[in-house]
């Protein structure tokens, strides 16, 4: 397979995913912000955090009012993580290459841009805004059955596949990261107003409520729910989910011994965590966070070096704050 068309397939999974997970935090912190009080100083901020957009966001915007994120998250175009402007890169980069996928995958991954083209200003209105991001979350979830039931095992569905793993594991952390500081107290034994339902609402960013119900079998608390995060090996969303699915990916692809062994290492940082430690200090969580957020940056260098045409050519990345994700490709606007 062409390193051009390798490198399109792997950013259009990684903008799906990310337009998907950026509809579902919009949704879960709407009805968030129904269940909790006025005065709990929650509101809308982390969700530019979570997105890792800070810069971009206070550049244009002066407060962290519900309407201004919600438009930078929704409709603006001109940020690369919005819901509009990553389906707009997903379906250029498939644009160019939809040759070598079904034909049904191009028509879906069309007609999605064009619905939420159209109708992007629900997202922004409180009273259309939930009919909207959840045509946004099913318009993904159709895709990637398409993906799953008409797609031949190969390059291209590996290719894939590593762009939507990589894309989710960052989110998992950066939404791990931003909400654990706010939740986890500095003493264990204090107990923080509501913390359950925003504990809660975390799982839900991440589709992942019902099934810790199922396997945890225990109230709503932080550590489980860090460990249920960060080390279940059967929840689709955990990190140590998606670096295993990552590391069986690259077995089906050639010279793939740099990458895999970059993925193994940070997969045995996660394994081996220690979260009681990590949950009764937000601010070893954090570190531990960043140097997880640095792996991931890593894997995509080491992805791009060896199969991509502009491997020479993305920004390596260390801090997070700096940059919204790591490796986005240059033409993002």
């Amino acid at each position: 397979m062409l390193s051009r068309v390798a490198e399109n397939l792997y950013w259009m999974a990684r903008y799906i995913e990310r337009a998907e997970d950026t509809a579902r935090l919009l949704s879960v912190n709407s009805h968030l912000m129904l269940d909790l009080p006025r005065h709990l100083p929650l509101g809308w901020g982390p969700l530019i955090e979570m997105t890792g957009t800070l810069e971009a966001f206070k550049a244009r915007h002066d407060d962290f009012d519900e309407r201004s994120v919600v438009y930078f998250l929704c409709a603006d175009a001109q940020n690369g993580s919005s819901i509009l402007a990553a389906l707009a890169s997903a379906r250029e980069n498939l644009r160019t290459t939809r040759d070598v996928v079904p034909r049904e995958i191009w028509e879906e991954v069309n007609q999605l841009y064009l619905s939420v083209a159209d109708h992007v200003e629900n997202g922004v209105s409180p009273r259309r805004r939930d009919a909207f991001l959840k045509s946004v979350i099913r318009g993904c979830q159709a895709l990637a059955g398409l993906i799953e039931g008409t797609l031949s095992h190969g390059p291209a569905r590996t290719f894939i596949e590593l762009g939507r793993q990589l894309e989710r594991a960052d989110m998992t952390t950066r939404i791990v990261d931003v909400r654990s500081a706010s939740l986890l107290p500095q003493n264990p034994e204090e107990l923080l107003p509501f913390e359950n339902l925003q504990w809660m609402s975390v799982l839900k960013s991440l589709t992942a409520y019902q099934m810790y119900r199922q396997q945890v079998r225990l109230r709503v608390r932080g550590p489980d729910v860090l460990r249920f995060l960060l080390q279940d090996p059967n929840l689709p969303r955990s990190i140590a989910c998606s670096l295993e699915t990552l590391i069986h990916e690259l077995q089906l692809l050639p010279r793939q011994d740099r990458a895999a062994a970059t993925v193994s290492l940070v997969r045995a940082d996660v394994v081996d965590a220690d979260i009681q430690l990590l949950a009764h200090s937000p601010s070893k969580l954090h570190a531990f966070v960043d140097e997880l957020q640095i792996g991931f940056a890593a894997i995509h260098d080491t992805l791009s070096a060896t199969y991509f045409v502009s491997g020479d050519h993305v920004p390596h990345v260390t801090q997070r704050q700096t940059q919204s994700h790591a490796g986005d490709q240059d033409n993002d606007d």
